[in-house]
């Protein structure tokens, strides 16, 4: 059953990891639960979430600028720029011969290709935070199920069992989905023997499934309700089952590695040779020019690269661990639960698990 304690849902693994400690905010110093075990990450990032803010202070904003992962490329970029203009002013007639309309050109086919990449990454974005809205939704609707259909009173240990396991599901489920160890949110809300089984299994969230619907089929084995109720109950699994396909079939067909490597190819030989293209008309403008374009085209490669897994830890992708705790907190409300996990916000910097 559930045991209250520090929150061991912080602090998930990343996509490439290496040991380290995680230490839980608001929790004891010494404090030897799980959530102070040793977990795997390379780095703790979280999903951005901050307020619409004044125009001037977006301009400027650090957050979300992705400048930390084309530091290099953009850097590399400036410096062929000003080799550029270098170039032109010992020799000026030399980039004349070069016409900037080639670099038009192939600059619009260019950003046609990158739209639609970035299109095809935040479809897969979308289609998981449906996925996991409808998950909470309909985890909310089997809590009523649970609550009412059997005709038991709601604190009845076969209510709150289900409830556990109910809430289990969206942890074992984010966990599968990261390839993260699910042992502390697992033993924490269920009993040591059904969480053993139930983490001796591959696919976890699956089994919790099972073990629900063993459940509903008990209870209607004992006469507490009808075959319409019984499918009422099923077809809500059902439901729950859908969403575990298809967070599984996002997270295991990625957009193709070859059109991948052929856009990020292109775009970063294109704003190698742009300087070049434009020393002629422009001068000294060129290298303010040539980084702005570059920075906007490899921001938005790095943006659909985020995009496209939306199950990992990187600040564009969604807070799982949140909403695995909202879940939860919807769950135990519908049995007036006393001990309830804390929500989860944003720290200073609007980062958000």
């Amino acid at each position: 059953m559930y045991r209250p304690g520090p929150p061991s849902y912080i602090g998930d693994p990343g996509r490439s990891r290496v040991a380290r400690r995680v230490s839980i905010p608001g929790a004891p110093a010494g404090d030897p639960s799980p959530a102070r075990r040793d977990v795997t990450t390379t780095r703790v990032n979280r999903m951005i979430v901050r307020s619409k803010t004044a125009w001037i202070r977006l301009l400027f904003s650090r957050h979300g600028s992705m400048l930390k992962y084309i530091a290099t490329p953009l850097a590399l970029n400036l410096l062929l720029a000003l080799a550029a203009v270098y170039g032109e002013y010992k020799d000026p007639g030399f980039f004349k011969e070069l016409s900037p309309i080639p670099f038009s050109l192939l600059g619009v086919a260019l950003a046609i290709f990158v739209a639609f990449r970035n299109n095809v990454c935040y479809a897969r974005f979308w289609e998981a935070r449906i996925l996991w809205g409808n998950m909470k939704n309909t985890a909310r609707d089997l809590a009523r199920f649970f609550i009412t259909a059997p005709g038991l009173p709601m604190d009845d240990p076969q209510v709150v069992r289900a409830i556990d396991l109910l809430a289990a599901f969206p942890y074992a489920l984010k966990h599968q989905l990261r390839g993260t160890d699910p042992r502390a949110n697992i033993t924490r809300l269920l009993d040591r023997s059904l969480a053993a089984d139930v983490l001796r299994r591959e696919c976890r969230a699956q089994y919790v499934l099972e073990l629900l619907q063993r459940r509903l089929v008990d209870w209607h084995r004992e006469g507490r309700y009808g075959e319409v109720l019984l499918a009422a109950g099923l077809q809500k699994l059902g439901v729950l089952s859908g969403v575990l396909g298809g967070c599984e079939r996002i997270r295991g067909t990625p957009v193709p590695y070859a059109y991948d490597v052929l856009l990020h190819r292109t775009t970063h030989v294109y704003c190698a040779v742009l300087p070049f293209g434009l020393a002629g008309s422009l001068g000294w403008a060129t290298p303010f020019i040539a980084s702005f374009i570059t920075y906007a085209y490899l921001a938005w490669h790095a943006i659909a690269t985020e995009l496209e897994e939306p199950f990992g830890v990187e600040p564009n992708d969604l807070a799982l661990a949140a909403m695995s705790v909202d879940t939860e907190r919807a769950l135990r409300q519908a049995i007036d639960a006393a001990d309830m996990p804390p929500r989860l916000a944003p720290d200073r910097r609007f980062r958000l698990y």
